[in-house]
């Protein structure tokens, strides 16, 4: 017999990987993060990448056949999570437009839920792209949590394995933002189960 109370039930954390460029490092700082969030025992871990599910640009309340596949492949997954962290990298001081795609063909899945973010890139760490997430988010009625995991210079960071060389910085970060997710996504999913959001 189960007796794990909602309450008690692992965190649904979506992981969302936003690059889709040919040639990306994306999928490196990927692996990584999620084998931090795999140690985890209050987080569920579900995955989207982007390059594998890209959505048009064009939005559409009756979208076609093969726009609607794509949407059946992620929506439940939006629907379904407690929490997201976004890994994004920065393209031309920004975050990509498939990512802008993913968001703006959802609104409801975002609401009272917070967001996490892992950004990488040149100097910046991506810091710029996350910075523009939070006023998009917050559009959402989403929470974006204070703290963040940044790789700058990112290839630098890890080795031909994919292993990062220095883990003790980004793993710490990596578990402070993680730490307060969870916060926040606990908070949420009870105080939702009291008295739904109202957007």
């Amino acid at each position: 017999m189960n007796t794990t109370t909602p309450a008690q039930a692992p965190l649904k954390l979506a992981v969302v990987l936003a690059s889709n460029r040919e040639g990306r490092f994306g999928p490196v700082v990927a692996d990584w993060f999620l084998s931090r969030a795999a140690l985890r025992d209050d987080f569920a871990v579900d995955f989207i990448d982007l390059g594998e599910t890209e959505l048009p640009s064009a939005l559409s309340y009756r979208p076609g056949p093969e726009v609607r596949a794509v949407l059946d492949k992620v929506t439940p997954v939006l629907d379904g999570a407690d929490a997201y962290v976004v890994l994004t990298p920065e393209y031309n001081h920004s975050f990509p437009a498939v990512l802008k795609s993913l968001i703006d063909w959802h609104y409801g899945e975002w609401q009272a839920k917070p967001v996490g973010f892992v950004s990488y890139g040149g100097m910046s760490g991506g810091l710029r792209a996350v910075e523009q997430l939070r006023q998009v988010f917050a559009e959402m009625h989403a929470v974006t949590v204070r703290d963040t995991v940044s790789f700058h210079n990112v290839g630098a960071h890890f080795d031909d394995e994919g292993n990062h060389r220095d883990p003790a910085g980004p793993d710490a970060a990596a578990k402070t933002m993680l730490d307060q997710l969870a916060w926040w996504a606990s908070a949420l999913r009870g105080a939702k189960a009291v008295h739904p959001y109202g957007a």
